[in-house]
């Protein structure tokens, strides 16, 4: 059913790659710009992605096998974007030139959250369809 607490998590998780990307700056580089997810092509690619697989999870919500697995894709995409941040982060300099770590690096991290908790509750309805059949 598309009212189910997931599909809260998952709207969260689009809205997540979809909107705050281009409205919180990643970082700001040694020059005093801040740069945005459009500015980066493979972050901006990323995210959108991540977005599309949040939608694509909503929309299997009559196959929750498929909905879990989507929910994980979408998850190791997300660790592979959080660990380009954690590159790019380390690779900002500190020293000399002063250059920020923006709040925007720290999505991949609130959508892994929420799709942690999505397909906890995946699980769980899992679980009991499973354990009502048992009972037929």
């Amino acid at each position: 059913m598309i009212q189910r607490i997931q599909t809260v998590f998952l709207v969260v998780v689009c809205l997540l790659g979809a909107v705050l990307p281009f409205l919180i700056s990643l970082y700001t580089n040694v020059d005093g710009n801040e740069v945005f997810a459009q500015n980066e092509p493979f972050i901006l690619v990323a995210f959108i992605v991540s977005a599309i697989l949040a939608i694509i999870a909503i929309v299997l919500f009559k196959n929750r096998k498929n909905q879990f697995v989507v929910n994980r894709l979408n998850m190791i995409l997300n660790l592979f974007l959080l660990g380009f941040f954690v590159y790019r982060s380390l690779n900002l300099s500190g020293e000399s030139n002063i250059s920020e770590k923006g709040i925007g690096m720290l999505i991949p991290i609130v959508s892994i959250v929420f799709l942690v908790l999505a397909n906890r509750a995946i699980k769980k309805d899992e679980d009991l369809v499973k354990s009502v059949d048992r009972l037929r």
